[in-house]
């Protein structure tokens, strides 16, 4: 799942230019994405590494894949728009990218704040197994995180885990109970590109085993009311999740993707003493969602 990039590609994206994209309503412009593709598909080795991206997230056991761009990221600068073009290139080899969220640009700062909810993705806490937008009746297909700069004390790796694996090893009264329409959790304000509110959602969407989304977060354990029997099913995939999880330390320029539909992630605590680092210092993560074609873009 961890893909290195061929020297000879690592030396001509350092050379490539990628003009600013444009965006059409929440999404990547076509005409972004064509001339992104262009202009990348020159470039040695460029189609099959972003085949092998490709493969690690469909293939039989994946659903997650590292792109590891960090010596193009020193070359150019890992918060740069040159870098940042460059991986929403490698993107747009994937499916769409796109920003639910009005306010943010394409790509959302994650940074950390000691004054926020250790819990949350800018907390410094355990940020505990979840889909993003879970509560959206069309969520992101793909999530995707950019590591500018790693914790500097060390901590917050980021952990993974195969929702379906999970699943398959409930019982099967849990699993009942987790496909019936009694989950909800957060709010649903100014979104877009992911449907209508999703309330209440069922954790398993009917699908089949192994299809479709596993719509979990455990912030819904703690945040909402469930009933007992409800809740008790939750527990035992949060449990499962974690028995199964992987865990990782990005570093600057890793381009970490994960298929919604496979894998729930999160993120261990950041190391104790953040409030001593200075804040231009802290970790600092770039987020980008992506939308298949056959799931409602523009595009499709």
């Amino acid at each position: 799942m961890f893909i290195d990039i061929p020297s000879e590609l690592e030396a001509a994206l350092t050379d490539r230019f990628l003009p600013p994209w444009e965006v059409d309503g929440s999404f990547l412009a076509q005409s972004a994405v064509e001339g992104y593709r262009s202009a990348l598909a020159a470039a040695p080795r460029f189609g099959e590494t972003a085949a092998a991206v490709r493969r690690a997230l469909a293939e039989e056991g994946g659903g997650y894949a590292v792109l590891r761009l960090g010596n193009v990221a020193k070359a150019l600068g890992a918060d740069g728009g040159p870098f940042l073009r460059l991986v929403t290139g490698f993107a747009a080899e994937v499916a769409v990218p796109f920003s639910p969220f009005p306010r943010w640009p394409l790509w959302k700062d994650i940074g950390v704040r000691v004054d926020k909810d250790p819990g949350k993705s800018s907390g410094t806490g355990y940020n505990a197994f979840h889909m993003d937008l879970v509560n959206g009746t069309l969520p992101p297909d793909y999530t995707t995180l950019l590591c500018v700069r790693p914790d500097p004390l060390g901590g917050g790796a980021s952990i993974l885990s195969d929702a379906h694996a999970a699943v398959a090893r409930l019982p099967q009264g849990s699993r009942a109970l987790l496909a019936e329409s009694a989950y909800h959790y957060g709010t649903f304000f100014d979104l877009h590109g992911v449907g209508e509110e999703y309330k209440p959602f069922p954790v398993l969407d009917g699908s089949g085993p192994g299809g479709g989304f596993v719509r979990f977060t455990a912030k819904m354990l703690e945040r909402s009311r469930l009933g007992q029997a409800h809740a008790d099913a939750a527990r035992e995939l949060a449990e499962e999740l974690v028995r199964g999880q992987v865990s990782f330390m990005l570093q600057p320029g890793d381009y970490l993707i994960v298929n919604q539909r496979r894998f729930l992630h999160g993120r261990e605590a950041l190391h104790a003493g953040q409030e001593n680092v200075v804040a231009t210092d802290r970790r600092l993560f770039l987020q980008l969602f992506l939308r298949t074609r056959a799931s409602g873009s523009p595009a499709a």
